[in-house]
């Protein structure tokens, strides 16, 4: 087992390792280029309270992080935001209907009832229900998997900005093996993703909060982790270890191991990455009409909007409500949509505000605003992916002592990036190279 090793990186990913590594007795050294840890994991103050300017919650079924909270003695503050959610479609906000999976539905009448998709628009989905089985290939896009089956509607109306507002990706181009491999597995074995899909609710145990966050924000994970972190030392070269764990994004990774495997370098750098951004108005009470029951908006890219979505942050976290201040937190950009680049953060905001005085009726002016810019944040698995981190993985082997992890390869969201980050350790722990 290897005694010393050195992390690259102090998000989420690189914490997480070093974390499981130490506890395997190796001794870690952890550079971060950085003033500061946790990556796009990061809670600051907006108007009195605890704002995540990156991501807000983490999947409750992810049982490495699960058990990674209750380890640091979080498990505690554990909290769950208030259900529904709307989509911004034709001029109106409509409840995402309840049930089945990334935009996909399982039943019928809600779908009518949520008047999201015209009455033609449901009936075309529900053919799926009589369709023969699609052959789309061993890695289909989203959209070969969706469009066919479901139609226009579902395709533009739930199934865009539902995955736009999780991976800010184009489901023409993303892979449904990779991104969503439950309905991936689903398609392959069944002949209606429908019927599969409500034959897996009836089958289901009863119902738990699918994502939940910190009280106190998402900061206190990553905080707990920071033991021993060198900030400020960016890394130009793979360090002179026995072992060494690149926790960057894979554009950075590329340039680090260009000199050892330009190969290797090439297939890293291939892997695309979308920038995002949001701002976060604070208004007084008295200054916003009520806002409908639930937790916020999505947008579908077909509707042309600036803003992609929106989070009522006081609403939909039950710790943040208060009576002093109204917390929204409004998402800009996606892919094929980088306008908020070439913008100021006052420029950012006046558009927002325009948009939500249209969208929810706020005339005045927020008190208090925070822009938080993620350039080339969120690595998209594009059709390939799979195929790609194959011969990542095949390249490696080159290299003895040298790991990578991270969200650009096996899962983005947190709970993926832990569970990333336990297996990572063990293969160092074990031995393995």
């Amino acid at each position: 087992m290897a005694r010393s090793a050195v992390v690259v990186g102090a998000g989420i990913s690189g914490l997480a390792t070093a974390h499981y590594l130490r506890k395997a007795g190796v001794e870690v050294t952890i550079l971060e280029a950085t003033g500061r840890t946790g990556g796009k994991v990061n809670t600051v103050e907006v108007a009195g309270l605890p704002v995540d300017t990156g991501p807000d919650a983490f999947l409750t079924r992810g049982v490495e992080l699960q058990a990674l909270v209750a380890e640091l003695d979080l498990a505690k503050d554990v909290v769950a935001p208030v259900s529904g959610s709307y989509i911004w479609s034709r001029g109106a906000l409509h409840p995402i209907p309840p049930g089945g999976a990334f935009g996909l539905p399982d039943r019928i009448i809600p779908m009518l009832r949520s008047r999201l998709l015209s009455t033609s628009g449901v009936m075309r989905a529900g053919i799926d229900i009589v369709r023969p089985r699609t052959i789309t290939g061993d890695d289909p896009s989203i959209e070969d998997l969706v469009r066919p089956r479901f139609g226009d509607e579902i395709y533009q109306r739930m199934v865009e900005p539902l995955l736009g507002g999780v991976h800010a990706g184009d489901p023409a181009k993303l892979s449904a093996r990779s991104v969503v491999p439950d309905i991936y597995g689903l398609a392959k074995a069944n002949r209606s993703i429908f019927l599969a899909l409500r034959k897996r609710r009836k089958n289901a145990a009863p119902p738990t909060p699918p994502l939940v966050s910190l009280r106190g924000g998402l900061s206190r994970l990553t905080n707990a982790l920071n033991v021993d972190v060198q900030a400020d030392t960016p890394v130009t070269s793979l360090p002179d270890a026995d072992v060494v764990v690149l926790a960057t994004p894979a554009y950075v990774s590329a340039e680090l191991l260009r000199p050892r495997k330009p190969e290797l370098a090439d297939e890293l750098a291939g892997i695309p990455y979308v920038g995002v951004a949001n701002a976060t108005l604070a208004f007084r009470p008295q200054d916003v009409p009520a806002l409908p029951p639930g937790t916020g908006f999505l947008v579908p890219p077909v509707e042309g909007e600036f803003i992609v979505g929106c989070t009522w942050l006081t609403s939909k976290w039950p710790q943040l409500a208060n009576d002093e201040v109204v917390l929204l937190k409004c998402m800009v950009g996606r892919a094929g949509d980088d306008r908020w680049e070439s913008m100021t953060d006052e420029q950012i905001v006046e558009r927002l505000r325009e948009d939500v005085r249209r969208i929810l009726h706020i005339e005045a002016a927020p008190h208090t605003t925070r822009v938080q810019r993620w350039p080339r944040a969120m690595p998209q698995y594009v059709v390939g992916h799979a195929a790609r981190i194959d011969r990542i993985d095949r390249l490696m082997e080159d290299l003895p002592g040298v790991h990578l992890t991270g969200a650009a390869y096996r899962g983005a969201g947190l709970a993926a990036c832990v569970a990333q980050a336990s297996k990572t350790a063990a293969r160092i722990t074990q031995g393995a190279q």
